[in-house]
């Protein structure tokens, strides 16, 4: 759980905003190890990552919910997809807004590629951390689209309000 001040907003902060991306992998690479033991997320199809708009790539150098994935694709041997979920639209930070705001902001900025390779698969959906959920379930709409799909979430914490 996410706590003002605590450990995890050190660490997410670090990877977010301090440019330790090397962290996000090693997180999600330890995340991992835990989940060995899970049998739905350890037979999964495959890992994707909340896509960051191409202008917020460019500004941050990388996608922390993409490293964290790509540890958790390694330690759990899944294979990382960042290609089938695109931020098509820009949107400003989800940081100081309520619950509706951060829906508002996400509704309909994201989009399918080759949906027809994730038929009768299950995903796991990573994002770094889940505040109001807004994000995560724009993504889990747009797959749910999918024929056959599984779809699972995770995050490196959630906001407890």
């Amino acid at each position: 759980m996410f706590t003002k001040k605590g450990s995890i907003q050190k660490i997410l902060h670090a990877i977010k905003y301090k440019h330790n991306k090397d962290l996000a992998v090693l997180v999600g690479k330890w995340y991992a190890e835990d989940l060995k033991t899970n049998g739905i997320i350890s037979k999964a199809d495959f890992i994707i990552p909340v896509p960051l708009h191409s202008k917020k790539f460019i500004i941050r150098g990388y996608n922390q919910s993409e490293e964290f994935a790509r540890g958790l694709a390694e330690g759990l041997n899944i294979p990382l997809n960042t290609s089938v979920l695109i931020r098509k639209e820009f949107t400003e930070t989800q940081t100081k807004k309520s619950k509706y705001e951060r829906w508002e902001n996400v509704e309909d900025v994201f989009e399918l590629i080759t949906p027809e390779t994730f038929k009768n698969k299950h995903v796991v959906i990573v994002d770094d951390v889940i505040t109001t959920g807004a994000t995560i379930e724009a993504c889990c709409q747009l797959l749910q689209q999918i024929e056959g799909i599984q779809i699972s979430v995770l995050s490196i914490a959630y906001a407890d309000k």
